[in-house]
C-alpha cells in the first residue's frame, strides 16, 4: 500500500511543484512551452516520416549495410531526416538483436548517426537569434492541417509539415523564454575555464539529454542561452559533450536492459564510441577551441558563436569516426568475445517434476520481443519469427512429454520400441502442468506484443502478421489436444498387455513417426514442388492410418475383444492424435510456406526450423 501511494504521489507533487514554477515565473513557462512545442514537433516530424515511408526506411537499413561506407552514409543520412541520434541508435539495436542487420554494419550505422546529429545543429545555428521563425511556421500549420483530410499519405506528408511548424514555434518559444526568464540571471559567472566549471558544464549536457531524451533538444537549449548571452563558448563546448555521452547513457540502459545479447553489444559500442569520443575530447577541449575560433575565423564567422558551436560539434563527432573506424572489425571481434550468445540448449524443457504451486513463479516467458523492436515493421516480424520457433520447440517437447517419450526420440534416430512400449515413468510430467508453466505465458506474450504493432504496414506484412496469428493458435491448439490425449494414453499404458494397451502403443508409434516427419519436412532444403509433394504424403498417410485404425477398432469390437468404454476412448484419443497432426500440419504450412517468413529468415539460421525446431 505505501510502495503504490509513493508511485503515485511523486508525480503528482512533481506536477504541483512544476505548477507553481510556471505561476511564479511567466519566463520559465515560456521557456517550457518552447521546449515542449520543440520536442512534440520531432515527434510530429518522426511519426510522419514513418508513415509517409511505410517500412521502406527499415528496408533501406536492411540493405545499406553491405559495407561499411554504405552504413555510415544510412546513420548519416537517416538522423538528418529524422532529427534523432537516439531514435537511430535504438532502431539500429532492434534489428540488431532481430538479425536483420549484422553487428558490424551497426557500428558503422552509429558512426553516421553521430555525424548526422551536427546538421540539425547547423540548422539552427544558421536561423541565428535574431532571425523570427513563426511567421514561416503559421502558414505551416494550415497547410499541415490541410493535408490530414486527404488520405493516408496526404495524412503522414501534413504530420511533417506541422512537424516542421512546431519546432520553429518551439525555437521562437525557446528564444524567447530566455530572453525573459535569464534577464535576472547571469551563468557566465559560472566560467568553464577551470576544471571543476567544464566538468559542471558537461554534467548539466549530460542530464539535460538523459531527462529530454534529446541531444537536439539540450543543444538548442544551449544555442538560445549562447545567442542570449547566459553562456560563454567555452561552457557551451562543454554542454556539446555532455549532451553526447547523455545520448549514450540513454541508449546504453536500453542495452542493458534488453535480454538479447546483439543489442547489449550495439548498445555497448555506442557507450565506447560516444565516452571515449567525449573523453578525448574533453582533454583536448582548449586546443579545439582554439581550432575553432581559428577555422571560424578563416571563413568570416568569428564573431558567431552559434556556428562556432555547430562547427565544433562536427569536428568532435567526426574525431570520433576517425578514431574508432580503422577498429569496427576488431571492435566486433572483442564485443563476441565479452558478450558471448548463450549456447541454445538442446532440450528446453529438463526439468523433472514442476509442483504446482511453483508454476507461476517459474513460468517460461518469451525471448526475443523486446520492446524496441515495435520501432520497425520488419524487426518486430524478425523477433516474432524467432519466438514462433521458440513457441514450436516448446510445443513439440510438450506434446512428447504427453505421449510419455523423451523429446530424443525427435532426432533421426531408429525408434527405440523399447520406449514405445513401455509404461509412462513414475516421474512423468503432467501435460497440463507443462501447458500452464512453458506454453501459455509465451502465447500471451506474442498476442500482446502483436497486439502493440500499431506502426503501418503494407499487404504483404498484413498477411504475415495473420499468419503468425494463425502459427500461434495452432501450435497451442497442438498441445491443448495432447493433454486431452496424455490421460487416456497414460492410464491404458499403464496396465497388462492387452488389444486396448497395443492400440494405444500403435496410435503412440504414429503420432512419434509423424512429428519426426513434420519436423523434418520443414528442415529440408527440397524444391518447392516436392515439398509439396511430401506433405500430401504425409497427408495420404495420415487419412490411411485414421481409416485402419477405425477399421481394426470395429473389427475388435464385433469379436468382443474391446468394449463400448474402452472403444470411445480409443476414438476419441484418435480425434485428438488427428487434430494434433492436422494443428502442426497447419503451422508447418504457414509458416515455412510464407515467402515473408524466408526472406526474414537471418543467414545464420538456415539450417534451424522456424516454428517446429527442436
Amino acid at each position: 500500500m505505501s510502495s503504490r501511494f509513493l508511485k503515485l504521489s511523486i508525480p503528482v507533487l512533481g506536477l504541483l511543484v512544476l505548477s507553481w514554477s510556471f505561476w511564479s515565473s511567466q519566463g520559465w513557462l515560456q521557456l517550457c512551452a518552447g521546449l515542449a512545442l520543440f520536442l512534440f514537433g520531432m515527434q510530429c516530424l518522426e511519426e510522419g516520416l514513418r508513415e509517409l515511408a511505410g517500412g521502406k526506411l527499415e528496408a533501406l537499413l536492411g540493405r545499406s549495410t553491405s559495407t561499411p561506407g554504405k552504413a555510415l552514409l544510412f546513420g548519416i543520412g537517416g538522423t538528418m531526416l529524422l532529427q534523432s541520434t537516439t531514435l537511430v541508435s535504438l532502431l539500429t539495436i532492434a534489428f540488431i538483436s532481430t538479425g536483420l542487420i549484422q553487428l558490424a554494419g551497426g557500428i558503422a550505422v552509429l558512426f553516421g548517426a553521430n555525424l548526422g546529429a551536427s546538421f540539425g545543429i547547423w540548422l539552427l545555428a544558421l536561423a541565428g537569434q535574431n532571425i523570427s521563425l513563426s511567421p514561416l511556421a503559421l502558414p505551416l500549420l494550415v497547410f499541415g492541417v490541410l493535408a490530414g483530410f486527404n488520405g493516408p499519405k496526404s495524412r503522414a506528408a501534413g504530420r511533417i509539415v506541422l512537424g516542421i511548424a512546431f519546432i520553429f514555434l518551439g525555437i521562437d518559444g525557446i528564444k524567447e523564454g530566455f530572453d525573459a526568464f535569464g534577464a535576472g540571471m547571469d551563468l557566465t559567472e559560472y566560467r568553464a575555464d577551470g576544471l571543476s566549471g567544464q566538468l559542471l558544464f558537461v554534467a548539466v549536457g549530460a542530464v539535460l539529454t538523459m531527462v529530454l531524451q534529446s541531444s537536439h533538444a539540450t543543444l538548442m537549449l544551449t544555442l538560445a542561452a549562447l545567442a542570449s548571452g547566459q553562456v560563454d563558448l567555452a561552457q557551451s563546448l562543454a554542454i556539446a559533450i555532455g549532451a553526447n555521452v547523455g545520448t549514450a547513457v540513454t541508449t546504453g540502459l536500453v542495452g542493458a536492459l534488453s535480454g538479447n545479447r546483439s543489442g547489449q553489444r550495439l548498445a555497448l559500442v555506442h557507450v565506447l564510441f560516444n565516452v571515449g569520443t567525449a573523453l578525448v575530447t574533453f582533454a583536448l577541449l582548449q586546443p579545439l577551441n582554439w581550432l575553432v575560433l581559428w577555422a571560424s575565423g578563416l571563413v568570416g564567422l568569428g564573431g558567431n558563436s552559434l556556428l562556432q558551436l555547430a562547427l565544433f560539434h562536427t569536428l568532435f563527432n567526426a574525431f570520433g569516426v576517425l578514431l574508432f573506424w580503422f577498429w569496427q572489425e576488431r571492435l566486433a571481434i572483442l564485443l563476441l568475445r565479452w558478450l558471448p550468445e548463450p549456447e541454445e540448449p538442446q532440450v528446453l524443457i529438463a526439468e523433472l517434476v514442476v509442483p504446482e504451486q511453483q508454476l507461476e513463479m517459474t513460468s517460461t516467458r518469451a525471448r526475443y520481443l523486446e520492446e524496441e523492436a515495435l520501432d520497425s515493421v520488419d524487426a518486430a516480424a524478425s523477433a516474432v519469427t524467432r519466438e514462433l520457433r521458440h513457441l514450436g520447440r516448446l510445443s513439440m517437447e510438450v506434446i512428447c512429454h504427453a505421449l510419455y517419450l523423451p523429446v530424443e526420440q525427435l532426432e533421426p534416430v531408429p525408434i527405440d520400441e523399447h520406449l514405445l512400449h513401455a509404461p509412462p515413468d513414475a516421474h512423468a510430467l503432467d501435460a497440463d502442468v507443462l501447458y500452464q508453466r512453458h506454453i501459455k505465458g509465451v502465447y500471451s506474450d506474442l498476442l500482446s506484443f502483436m497486439g502493440r504493432m500499431h506502426l503501418p504496414q503494407d499487404e504483404a506484412h498484413q498477411t504475415f502478421w495473420m499468419n503468425c496469428q494463425v502459427v500461434s493458435l495452432q501450435l497451442v491448439d497442438a498441445v491443448k489436444d495432447a493433454k486431452h490425449l496424455q490421460k487416456n494414453l497414460g492410464h491404458y499404458l499403464r496396465q497388462d498387455e492387452s488389444i486396448v494397451r497395443k492400440s494405444y502403443v500403435e496410435l503412440r508409434r504414429h503420432l512419434l513417426e509423424t512429428l519426426r516427419e513434420l519436423r523434418a519436412l520443414h528442415r529440408s532444403e527440397l524444391p518447392e514442388t516436392l515439398w509439396r509433394e511430401r506433405l500430401q504424403w504425409l497427408d495420404d498417410r495420415a487419412a490411411g492410418f485414421d481409416g485402419e485404425f477405425r477399421k481394426r477398432l470395429f473389427m475388435a469390437v464385433r469379436n468382443k475383444q474391446l468394449d463400448g468404454l474402452q472403444t470411445s476412448s480409443l476414438m476419441n484419443d484418435l480425434g485428438y492424435a488427428s487434430r494434433i497432426i492436422q494443428s502442426l500440419r497447419n503451422a508447418l504450412l504457414l509458416g515455412a510456406g510464407e515467402e515473408l517468413t524466408r526472406l526474414l529468415q537471418n543467414e545464420d539460421d538456415q539450417d534451424e526450423s522456424l516454428i517446429l525446431g527442436v
